[in-house]
């Protein structure tokens, strides 16, 4: 019989069981031989089951051994992913701190895995927390665009990248999200100042302020809260070009009114319009010269006003119709008056008629008549204005010519110093004439130059009441030459005459002569030979008619037929001939 072989673990290492257990299982074991050895097992028999007892105990171990390795091994990935989900989170949430801290902290597995748990949870509620941020802001961003855009159904808003939670994106966000607000508030301003505009504009015309701001956006109409909820930019564009276009509108009915206006107050004007009347439409001419941008209120510009004023105008179109002949004879009446004043000649009763003839025949239209007519009257202003300067001067001719003709007569007279009412102002008057006197020949000739030169340059002559200016100053330098001989001659005769009466006298001494007579003068003022044109006392005026169809050509043979007694002058102070040639102008 072999011998019984004591059964041992085969790694003591492993097993390593505690005393009391040891001493349990030695026991067992002789139990078990002690019942073999009873029983009679043959050694061959007890070593196959120990052989599976010892077996069964190596399984036991492997089995062990196997759960502490993947326990192990469990721990090494858990504690590896929680490394790796933290080094995630802080690179996503932009965190600084570094993972390198962890790897130097010692101690077992679980230890390692136990302090690495707080920071995990800390990093997963903070990415939590993160993204409900981002997501907010998102929202709000997509929100905006929307409106923005225009959209009637929002989008939702795109999912947060987990990849990217720094704060720097939140920053991006939120910075972009205060851009939008700030483009946004822009553009509620605009909208609504759009919106007031229109408001305005529709006010002023009259026109359904409703209907005109539904086909801009329908939710305009639900009040102004609805404008937050569109403020896209085709709602903008929109607005725009309906405020351009109300503006537009705008403009070209003012400039109706305004043209309808001043057809009024020029219908007023023909008409002779009472003031009463022309009340009743001041809200209508006082827009004629103000801008679109000035005119505000109810109505202003409304189809109603335009009516009334049009129609007014159509009304006073008609009643100036029918007093069109007394319009253009009044016409006629304003170009004659502005022709008598400058001395121009027109030959009004010829052309009344022919003006009557013209309407009376009704081939002309009368506004064209009417308008021909302001012309003409603005032609005649014009020679008006350019005869100004010379009409001027021909009145201090006239009025030196008359000084001269009174001073002619004053010299004359014998008894101008003798004592009565008036001499004192009579020397005055002299010697103020005097002055005038020796003006005159620059002032003619000044004249005659400024004639010359408005002949040049009009191309026809100057004429004073048909009769031509320059052949009558011509007549008036002849006949003071003529006059200023005559003068002469006569102071040699009478110094003559003097130097005979003292020969005499010297020869057969002074005798008084009861035969000699001194002539009986008559009072200052009453001559009556002095009939002169350009400036006696009795006639101020050039001694040519305006009137009874005289000629020119007549006029200038009476001043060179009659010029002693009807064109010039008989009474002017005697000047020397050398003396008046050398005068400037």
């Amino acid at each position: 019989m072999s011998q019984v072989r004591v059964f041992e673990p085969m790694s003591p290492s492993l097993l390593s069981p505690p005393r009391a257990k040891a001493t349990s299982c030695g026991s067992l074991l002789q139990e078990l031989q002690d019942l073999w050895d009873e029983i009679g097992e043959t050694d061959a028999e007890r070593d196959r089951m120990i052989l599976q007892l010892e077996q069964e105990c190596l399984n036991v171990y492997r089995k062990k051994v196997d759960n502490a390795r993947k326990n192990k091994a469990d721990l090494h990935q858990a504690l590896a992913s929680g490394k790796a989900e933290i080094s995630h989170l802080m690179s996503a949430l932009g965190e600084c701190e570094s993972i390198g801290q962890l790897e130097n902290k010692r101690g077992t597995l679980k230890e390692q895995v136990a302090m690495i748990k707080p920071l995990l949870d800390a990093l997963r509620n903070k990415k939590e927390e993160r993204i409900k941020e981002l997501m907010l802001l998102q929202s709000q961003i997509t929100l905006l665009s929307t409106e923005m855009a225009g959209n009637v159904h929002p989008t939702r808003p795109t999912q947060v990248d987990e990849h990217d939670l720094s704060v720097k994106k939140l920053s991006e966000l939120s910075s972009q999200l205060e851009m939008l607000q700030k483009e946004k508030d822009i553009r509620l301003r605009k909208v609504n100042e759009y919106v007031a505009s229109i408001h305005e504009l529709t006010n002023v015309m009259s026109l359904d302020l409703s209907k005109t701001i539904s086909e801009i956006h329908p939710g305009f109409n639900d009040g102004r809260k609805s404008i937050s909820r569109s403020i896209s930019n085709d709602t903008l564009t929109r607005l725009e070009a309906t405020v351009n276009a109300l503006k537009q509108e705008k403009k070209e009915r003012l400039q109706k009114l305004q043209g309808h206006g001043s057809a009024l107050v020029e219908l007023w004007n023909i008409i002779d319009m009472p003031s009463d009347e022309r009340s009743k439409f001041e809200h209508i001419t006082r827009l004629i010269s103000v801008s679109p941008d000035a005119v505000f209120g109810q109505g202003r510009l409304g189809p109603a006003v335009i009516d009334e004023a049009r129609e007014e105008v159509e009304r006073l179109n008609l009643l100036k119709a029918s007093k069109m002949k007394e319009l253009v004879l009044k016409k006629q009446d304003e170009l004659e008056e502005i022709y008598r004043e400058v001395h121009m000649d027109i030959e009004s009763e010829a052309e009344r008629q022919i003006l009557m003839d013209l309407i009376d025949s009704g081939t002309v239209d009368l506004s064209d008549l009417l308008a021909g007519m302001d012309g003409r009257i603005v032609k005649a202003k014009e020679q008006a204005i350019s005869r100004k300067d010379i009409l001027e001067k021909v009145e201090k001719w006239k009025f030196a010519s008359e000084e001269e003709s009174w001073l002619d007569e004053y010299e004359r007279d014998q008894s101008r110093y003798s004592a009565g009412r008036g001499v004192h102002k009579n020397m005055k008057r002299a010697e103020k004439a005097r002055i005038l006197v020796n003006k005159l020949p620059v002032l003619v000739e000044t004249l005659m130059s400024k004639i010359k030169a408005w002949e040049k340059e009009k191309g026809i002559p100057f004429e004073y009441d048909k009769v031509k200016l320059l052949d009558t100053l011509e007549e008036y330098i002849r006949f003071r030459m003529q006059k200023d001989e005559e003068k002469k001659r006569s102071r040699e005769q009478k110094k003559l005459q003097e130097q005979l009466m003292a020969e005499k006298e010297t020869m057969f001494g002074a005798k008084p002569s009861p035969l000699r007579q001194f002539p009986v003068k008559k009072p200052l003022g009453q001559s009556s030979n002095v009939n002169v044109v350009t400036g006696t006392p009795a006639s101020r005026r050039i001694s040519t008619s305006r009137h009874g169809g005289a000629s020119s050509g007549k006029g200038r043979k009476e001043l060179g037929g009659k010029a002693a007694n009807a064109a010039i002058p008989l009474n002017f102070v005697s000047l020397p001939k050398d003396n008046y040639s050398n005068q400037s102008p």
